[in-house]
């Protein structure tokens, strides 16, 4: 299998191209999945306070064997803990709950504009990034416009944002942003929660001529569009499929048309969705 590349940070620091979604699994199922994974070679695994499975993914990390700094490790701020002294108190609730002594990536989960407190928890992010507890701070589910009053406000851009991604969304217009700001852009169910999406012809007939399978293949189109994916798998087989990306390239055209199907959102709208 060839090795996972990393993709350069704009505070300096640099993130694995794919990476270990744990999202819906309980502690058990967690702890389990993420040594295994570390096992095969990943070496970013994502969770957040509000999937109730830090404990198992930080008793996963440890039983694993693999040295902590090889490890990069991103968890996310809950909607419930906007606010600057909140999401100070969260952020040790998580460490407390991984049981490490810094995380590698911290993330706003969701913007929740009608709170109007993401400025405030971000100053609260830029807080913790200097004083060593977090590594990079980051967003997830921000427009570029939440974007751009973060840089605004403080002066200070995500690492990274953290998006619904996947061929029915491709998110040009965002990556496009961006990419201009020189942030770097994640993909969470990657797969479009396999929503017939791998079981679409075109996508299908892409895969066979690369020996290859359809998840693979989307997986692949997301690392070449520069974005890193985040697959949930607790199965071995398919963690391992998962991992081995990097042995064949898809062609302009295969990029495409892997983007070129009906498009639609299947997880909420950042302007309107709350999460607490």
């Amino acid at each position: 299998m060839t090795a996972t590349p990393v993709l350069p940070l704009d505070d300096g620091r640099a993130i694995p191209a794919v990476g270990l979604g744990t999202w819906p699994l309980d502690d058990n199922a967690a702890e389990k999945a993420v040594a295994g994974a570390l096992g095969l070679g990943y070496r970013l695994v994502d969770t957040a306070l509000n999937y109730g499975n830090e404990a198992g993914t930080g008793r996963g990390i440890a039983r694993s064997g693999v040295p902590r700094e090889e490890v990069f490790v991103t968890t996310k701020v809950p909607g419930r803990h906007h606010g600057y002294e909140p999401a100070l108190a969260s952020f040790q609730e998580s460490r407390r709950n991984l049981g490490l002594e810094y995380v590698d990536l911290y993330l706003i989960h969701w913007p929740l504009p009608r709170l109007d407190l993401y400025v405030d928890t971000w100053k609260a992010l830029i807080r913790l990034r200097e004083d060593g507890l977090v590594r990079s701070i980051g967003v997830s589910n921000f427009t570029a416009a939440q974007i751009d009053r973060l840089e605004r406000e403080t002066g200070v851009l995500p690492a990274v944002n953290q998006i619904e991604m996947h061929p029915r969304l491709p998110q040009e217009e965002l990556r496009s942003v961006h990419a201009a700001k020189g942030i770097v852009t994640e993909s969470w169910s990657p797969l479009a929660r396999g929503r017939k999406v791998l079981a679409d012809p075109e996508l299908v007939a892409i895969a066979e001529a690369h020996g290859v399978t359809p998840g693979q293949a989307v997986l692949r189109w997301h690392t070449q569009l520069g974005a890193v994916p985040i697959p949930k798998s607790a199965d071995p087989g398919r963690q391992r499929e998962n991992l081995d990306l990097f042995g064949f390239e898809l062609t302009p055209d295969e990029l495409a048309r892997i983007s070129a199907g009906p498009q639609r959102r299947f997880g909420g709208d950042p302007e309107v969705h709350e999460e607490f």
